[in-house]
């Protein structure tokens, strides 16, 4: 999977938010409290998970884009 220079940025910002709740997750496990530690742990997991899987509303146009232009342009492989 490449990333684009948006999509990195994107998950830069995501790890920024993620981190400190995987973080303190880990602490909590560490502590004892397995089940609010292993919560946080998921919560940080999916944070940085959910949103490189999951289509999104903004991420349609450029779906339909890339689509419309894989059938207009012809590849010098497909000749």
């Amino acid at each position: 999977m490449t990333l684009g220079i948006m999509d990195t940025v994107g998950l830069a910002a995501t790890l920024i938010f993620a981190v400190p709740v995987g973080v303190f997750g880990v602490e909590k496990l560490l502590a004892g409290d397995a089940a609010l530690g292993g919560l946080l742990v998921l919560v940080a997991v999916l944070m940085v998970y959910l949103p490189q899987r999951l289509t999104t509303p903004t991420d349609l146009p450029a779906a339909v884009a890339g689509k419309a232009v894989e059938k207009a342009v012809v590849s010098d492989e497909e000749e």
